[in-house]
């Protein structure tokens, strides 16, 4: 009765019906805002209930990732949120307060600077188109040596196998601590998880394909992300081969980020370490690391140097007791054996040859064994310098057996002739004899010497024979016998016999040759220790 009592006042005035519609619909709107509201905060409830219940014991590793790495949740093409003081979890950047403080001064409002605690991070739909806005992540670094190896003693290769750690904190991973794991084995999940792409840079070859047995994946309730690979590097190291073996190989590998710049992306190794850690089971094969360090990559050592990167310097050394023992101890031995024959008679030909040539084949074989094996270079290098040289002292001491051979079988220049085979002291004693007579009787010789300085028969010079006069002046003159020199001791002037200039170049040899090559050893093993 009302409604139409109304209607017909509607319909007789005609000023309440506009309002009458307006007040049905704004009951309308809000009737359907109120349902509205219930639904979402059911639904919200319902999922956070959910979200909860994924975390309870019993749920297995498998059923907590999958829910954690929904699609409406987790987008493994965005960086993880870098959360600090002034920028947590990526939601915002450090000047969004700033800037919201700067809008309400220019609109007029009272509106102060927010605080942090009145500025929250608050999650925007457009928030994966401003991934530049999210700070730089932080990936913490560690190496483990497992294993060293090279093919053999004078290569520049390496074999280098290790353990690569990876660690940053993502909180979109973040779990309950209603869930019995300590960490989620997230191997199966590798594809759907957001990982860092290093990149090696500075070495040879992967010695080995990166297969799922080659690494593992945990997730700690936190959000931590622990990222392990085994790899195994052949690396090419620079050596200097000039002076091998006493060089020391410097072997380099980096990692670096291949997409994201500096900004974004930052790798520090862990703890700081400025060396490597060592496996206790660490093995090694014609490997022998001296030194390891971990650095920051330096700009020449970087592709480019906008980007995060680090270094490893290995550097080994040779086996120098290996070359010692195979090399230069032989050669040593081989070099002094042939100073043996300087020892032996000048006429003992089979042995002094034997010992020469014997010496001489066992070096060449000893050094061409061994020079087989060696890296080609262009330039001089420390063992041709010790093969060349020792095989010049091994040959010129054969040379000297030659000539003193050739000297002592000459023909001697007067009458007393040396038989090879018998003792020079008998040969030369009926010599000796005579000269002792002709002393003697030289004083019964000038009394019988005629005056004007002419020599009886029976003197012991001739006249046309050249002897030395010592009363000729001052110094000792050499003249013939009949020059008429009154009262003059004579004496005849012999050339040195052959076999005595023989056994005087063996004398001679004797201390020559093991001098000159006491002082190569010297300078050779001093001036390369120096250099490397």
């Amino acid at each position: 009765m009302g409604w139409a009592a109304l209607g017909r006042r509607a319909g007789g005035g005609g000023r309440f019906s506009p309002i009458l519609s307006l007040s049905l619909a704004s009951l309308a709107s809000s009737l359907i805002l109120v349902v509205l509201c219930l639904l979402t905060s059911a639904i919200t409830l319902a999922t956070f209930i959910k979200a909860e219940d994924i975390f309870e014991e019993g749920k297995s590793d498998k059923e907590i990732l999958d829910n954690l790495l929904l699609s409406t949740r987790y987008d493994k093409r965005l960086l993880p949120p870098v959360q600090d003081a002034d920028f947590c979890c990526g939601m915002r950047r450090p000047g969004d307060a700033l800037d919201a403080a700067a809008s309400a001064a220019t609109d007029g409002s009272s509106a102060s600077p927010a605080s942090p605690a009145k500025t929250k991070n608050i999650y925007t739909p457009h928030q994966h188109l401003r991934t530049h806005l999210r700070g730089t992540l932080t990936v913490n670094v560690s190496v483990l040596l497992l294993s060293l190896a090279s093919p053999d003693e004078s290569s520049l290769k390496y074999e280098v196998e290790f353990l690569l750690q990876q660690q940053w904190y993502d909180p979109r991973l973040r779990y309950s601590n209603r869930s019995r794991y300590e960490f989620l084995n997230a191997i199966h999940h590798h594809n759907d998880i957001w990982l860092p792409d290093t990149y090696f840079i500075m070495h040879g070859d992967f010695k080995d394909p990166l297969i799922p047995v080659h690494f593992a994946l945990r997730i700690y309730r936190n959000g931590t992300v622990n990222y392990l690979m085994r790899r195994h590097l052949i690396l090419s190291c620079q050596g200097r081969l000039n002076i091998f073996p006493f060089d020391d190989p410097l072997c380099s590998f980096a990692i670096e980020s291949i997409s994201y710049e500096q900004t974004a992306i930052t790798y520090v190794w862990k703890n700081d370490e400025d060396t490597l850690r060592k496996s206790p089971s660490l093995t090694t094969l014609n490997a022998y690391l001296i030194q390891n360090q971990t650095i920051t990559c330096p700009i020449k050592a970087s592709w480019r140097g906008n980007y995060s990167c680090l270094k490893v310097d290995l550097i080994f050394t040779r086996d120098r007791a290996f070359y010692f023992t195979t090399v230069f101890i032989p050669g040593v031995i081989l070099v002094t054996s042939s100073f043996i024959t300087f020892w032996l008679e000048w006429n003992a030909v089979p042995a002094r040859v034997m010992i020469g040539v014997t010496t001489m084949l066992n070096f060449f074989t000893t050094s061409n064994g061994f020079r087989s094996t060696l890296p080609v270079v262009s330039n001089l290098t420390a063992m041709n310098v010790w093969d060349g040289v020792c095989m010049c002292f091994i040959y010129a001491s054969l040379l000297e057996f030659v000539c003193v051979n050739y000297v002592g079988r000459k023909r001697p220049l007067h009458n007393v002739v040396y038989r090879p085979g018998e003792n020079p002291v008998t040969q030369r004693l009926p010599a000796v004899l005579n000269r002792i007579g002709i002393i003697l009787a030289s004083p019964l010789g000038d009394k019988k010497r005629e005056p004007g300085g002419s020599q009886a028969p029976g003197s012991g010079a001739g006249p046309n024979e050249i002897v030395t006069c010592t009363n000729c002046g001052p110094n000792p003159c050499t003249h013939a016998a009949n020059n008429g020199c009154a009262a003059e001791q004579v004496r005849k002037k012999e050339p040195p016999h052959p076999i005595r200039v023989a056994k005087t170049i063996d004398v001679i040899a004797r201390i020559l040759f093991p001098a000159a090559y006491a002082i190569f050893l010297a300078f050779f093993f001093i001036h390369y220790k120096s250099v490397s």
